[in-house]
């Protein structure tokens, strides 16, 4: 617990960074318009995939006994992946609405 509340003290900056990013990510997505949200949401789940290159350059540095670091790299490369998938998904689904109907 001491250690938590270390890494908290000495990342303060980048912590209250975080919580800005999300009330202001929030405060910008509720105020897309309706017809919009799905394209906006459907290019920014594609971009995760950097989410994904990062979790596998951490698990590659990470020594092979860290097994904190080897499980949350493993499962933000399965999240990331969801991601990037239900993203293209969306955005073909969306593209099929538009085809005219035989």
């Amino acid at each position: 617990m001491q250690s938590i509340i270390e890494f908290f003290l000495h990342n303060r900056d980048f912590v209250f960074l975080v919580i800005l990013m999300i009330f202001l990510g929030i405060e910008v997505i509720s105020h897309v318009p309706a017809v919009l949200h799905t394209p906006l949401m459907s290019g920014a789940n594609a971009i995760h995939g950097v989410v994904i290159i990062g979790a596998i350059i951490i698990m590659g540095h990470s020594d092979p006994h860290d097994y904190l670091s080897l499980t949350l790299g493993f499962i933000s490369v399965i999240l990331g992946t969801l991601n990037v998938v239900g993203g293209f998904v969306v955005t073909n689904r969306m593209l099929e609405m538009f085809k005219k109907k035989k």
